[in-house]
Parts: structure tokens; sequence; C-alpha cells
């Protein structure tokens, strides 16, 4: 039967074959070894199916009937050198050729270099891909090399264009505050950071006082768009990188440092302007009252998250700390109250709390990883991450029910098969669960995790849950948080790693 043809990115196997991803559509197309077309991993590529997927497993097959557009431009693989020329094995194994380069194409590569090669073409079946090499990274056996290995092969972009840099630059590096602009002016309020030793860009500040016998807390974000203008060149860069990128030995930044560790970070000591949500929190833990200003504020210390875990859960081993902040004590234990109340709060309308803890990669001098660590959650994350969520929630609320439009983080409920087949194994494992997957609540999930805290079984059946979760994503719907039991949810507490937060 003549089939009309389909259009949809193909995925290569070392192997040969490959699978074409369509839009919209539920399932790949499976392209066997002969009839992929000269398809490179990642092209564009139209298909006719030559086959309708048929009983069990069999999914539909395909012909590749022509490349519409290259997805390939440039691959990161190492080097090898013979007499008169060379070649580079890709690290993606994705791609099952190697690349033949010729000795005018070979630059100064030496044998075992990790490289950058540009495709000059594209290969056939029995004639290799050719390529000429454009940067050289460095030897396999430094270990840098690795890491900008991987920072050319995912394509993220680590320098800044020159128009970039210099309206980056253009920007005063002191807070001057715009004639005729109304900014709330919180810099006699006491105000702190908490953050990890090696942050660099501070996306939030805290104050907190006593109200009667509620708190009023407010939750102070850099006010980044006021020097990222909407379509300017700082925009448009921000737009395209999309976050900031965190790897063990580097971060590189959405914006340049000049703003992301400057200006726009909340650094102790100087004037900041900043969006700020100041939240009444009353004895129970509702939000009672809320406004949203633009503000400028005065962050007087720069705390890490151990110091203020040390000042909370191990005062008396730590004198020293005690004198050095004993302005700020009253304060981080007032935080701890509100912290806690908030997270019964969260815990009694069913939110999950999914304990992981992030890995900490340790380098020595040359870049070597000697050690990787869970870098535990403590009490002074866990402060930092119910101030977020409740500024968060409260921002979502009000911008979704004045129906002024907004970017949500939203968080389906999970999807019914992926989830019935997870609790059907839980159930196996012996633990006992009520509901059927369609019907599962945040509160069903947060119990099973409850009853298996510390056991043997909670880190499997914690990840088998999560992975059973929806993601959760950034959208123009409020449609809600399912993971966090959250009616109203938005993300607008990192605007200088996330673009949506901006």
């Amino acid at each position: 039967a003549d089939q009309e043809s389909l259009v949809g990115v193909f995925t290569a196997h070392p192997r040969g074959f490959g699978f074409v991803t369509v839009e919209g559509e539920p399932e790949d197309i499976f392209i066997p070894a002969p009839y992929t077309g000269g398809a490179f991993h990642k092209d564009v590529v139209k298909v006719k199916i030559s086959r309708e997927s048929h009983g069990e497993g069999k999914r539909r097959e395909g012909v590749v009937v022509k490349v519409l557009e290259r997805g390939t431009k440039t691959l990161v693989g190492t080097f090898m050198k013979s007499r008169s020329f060379g070649f580079v094995r890709p690290d993606d194994t994705h791609y099952g050729q190697d690349v033949f380069i010729s000795k005018k194409d070979c630059d100064a590569a030496m044998n075992n270099d990790k490289v950058v090669v540009e495709l000059l073409n594209y290969g056939t079946r029995d004639k290799k891909p050719e390529g000429r090499i454009v940067e050289i990274i460095g030897n396999t056996d430094d270990p840098s090399t690795d890491i900008t290995a991987i920072v050319r092969a995912f394509g993220i972009p680590d320098t800044f264009s020159g128009e970039v840099m210099r309206e980056a630059r253009s920007i005063p590096d002191e807070v001057t505050i715009p004639k005729g602009e109304n900014r709330t002016d919180f810099r006699n309020l006491l105000t702190v950071t908490i953050d990890g030793e090696d942050a660099k860009d501070l996306d939030d500040a805290i104050t907190l006082s006593r109200q009667g016998d509620g708190y009023e807390l407010g939750v102070h974000i850099a006010d980044v768009s006021n020097y990222v203008k909407e379509g300017a060149p700082l925009d448009k860069e921000a737009l395209e990188r999309g976050t900031s990128v965190y790897l063990c030995d580097r971060v590189i930044p959405m914006l340049p440092r000049e703003l992301s560790n400057g200006i726009c970070s909340l650094n102790q000591g100087e004037d900041r302007l900043a969006l700020s949500c100041l939240m009444k929190v009353s004895p129970d833990g509702q939000v009672t009252e809320h406004r949203i200003a633009e503000t400028v504020i005065h962050v007087d210390r720069r705390m890490t998250y151990t110091a203020v875990n040390r000042i909370l859960t191990e005062p008396e081993q730590y004198p020293e700390l005690m004198k050095e902040y004993e302005v700020l004590v009253p304060m981080f234990q007032r935080m701890a109250e509100l912290s806690a109340l908030l997270r019964s709060c969260r815990q009694k309308r069913g939110a999950i709390e999914f304990e992981f803890p992030e890995s900490k990669i340790v380098l020595d001098e040359e870049g070597t990883p000697v050690d990787i660590y869970p870098y535990e959650s403590n009490t002074a994350t866990r402060l930092i991450e119910d101030f977020m969520l409740l500024a968060n929630e409260t921002v979502a609320k009000e911008y979704c029910t004045r129906e002024i439009p907004f970017v949500y983080r939203t968080h389906e409920k999970p999807d019914r098969e992926k989830m019935e087949g997870a609790l059907e194994f839980i159930r196996g494992l012996g633990i006992p669960v009520s509901k059927k997957g369609h019907d599962i609540t945040p509160a069903e999930v947060q119990k099973i995790l409850a009853g298996l805290d510390g056991t043997a079984k909670e880190p499997l059946v914690s990840r088998l849950l999560l992975r059973s979760m929806s993601r959760a994503v950034y959208s123009t719907e409020c449609i809600g948080h399912f993971g966090l039991a959250a009616k109203y949810y938005c993300h607008f507490t990192s605007p200088i790693r996330r673009y949506p937060d901006l």
C-alpha cells in the first residue's frame, strides 16, 4: 500500500539500524540497517512506512527516503594517526563509523588527542564519513579534557560573543535607582543569603521577623530583568542557553559573569535591586497576606549551609560560630521554627518528600576526581527550600487568580500504566498499597515512603516511584504540582540561572 511519508528525527544504533521519532506519535518507527538511506544520528528525515505494527511488541518499520536536514555538524572523539592520514573514533556510540581525516585536515592533532571534528561529508554504507579537525581539546590522559569534551559534545556554548560582552560590560556595577522608579527600600532589614560554599551566583536573600504570634517572611529575588532587556543581545543569548550548566569543576553561566557573579548576584555588603515577595504567615502556617514589590535590598551576611546548619543543630560544639554570628542567631532560630511549621503543613496536605542525596564530586589540583560523597540535605538547605516553595506558590496563586499571563512550573498526575506497574511491584515486595495506579494521590505515595523510612527497601522503592512520576515542566497553564500537592506553583526564584524564571 502506498503510505504517506512522515518526517521525524533519526536515532542511529551502532549496529547499523535506527529509529525515527515523529513528533506527536507515541511510537518510534524501526529502520532496518539496509534502509537507513545514509541517515546520520540526529538527522531530520523523511520516512515511508514499510510495515505497520503487528502483534506483541513489534513496532512499525520504515525506509528512510530522504535526509532533509543534517542534525550533526560536529563530533567529539579520539584522534588516531597513521602515516598519511588520520581518523577519529567518536565518543558517542550512536556514531558507529570512524571519521576519516585527510593529512591536510589533521591540524596539529597528535595520537590520542581528544578533538572536535567538523563533518565534510557523511559517507555511505561502505565509505567512511570525512571531516576536518576544528579544535584540539587536549590529550585523553589529561583529566580536564573529559569535561571539555562533554561540553563540546552537547554543543554547550562556553564563550560569549563580543556583542553580548559589550552589553554586559556597559552595565554599571553599582546600583543606581532610576529616577521616578518607585522601589520599596528594604536596605535597613536584617538580610542574609544562605548558599553552598562555592556558589557565586546568589539569586535569593531572606528576611524574617516575628509579627505577633506569626511571622513576616521576605524572599528577595535578584531583579535580573532590570538589566537584561527583552530582545537585547544578552536576552537572546540567555534564551538560546536556557539555563546555566553546572559541571563538577566549572559553571557555564547563562549570563556573563559580570552579571551573574556581579550586579545580579545578591552579594554581601552591596545594594542590590530585587523582586520581593513578602508574606505574613499565621501560627498555623498559612499565608494570610502578601505583597510582591520591586525593592532595593542590602545583604548583611553571606552565609553557608554548613555554618547555618552547625548554628542550628550543634551550637554547643561551635562556640566561635555562635560568637561570630550572634546578631543573626535569633533570626536563624526563627527560620528553623517557621521552616518546621511550613514543612508539617506540606506533609499534612500530602506533598511527597523524596530524599535523594545529591552527589558532590571532589577534584584535586589536576582535575582528577578523588572523592564522591553524598551532599545530604540538612536543616539549613531545608530552610531555603521551604521558603522558596512558599514564595513560588504565593506568586503563582496571585497571577493565576488574577488571570495574568504567566509561566508556571507544573507537574501532572503520573501516567496510569507506569504507576500501576510500579505499585504491582511494590505490592509484590509485601508493602500494602490501597490505591490503584490512576487514583494515586501524592499523600498515598508519601505514605508508602514513610512506611519504608530507613529500611533497606527504601532507596529502591523511592527511585521506582520517582521514575513512575511525570516530569515537572514550565508551562503557561496553571495546572498545579502533583508532587508538592500544590494547586498553584511557579518557579521565579532562580532568574540568574534559569531563563523561564527570568
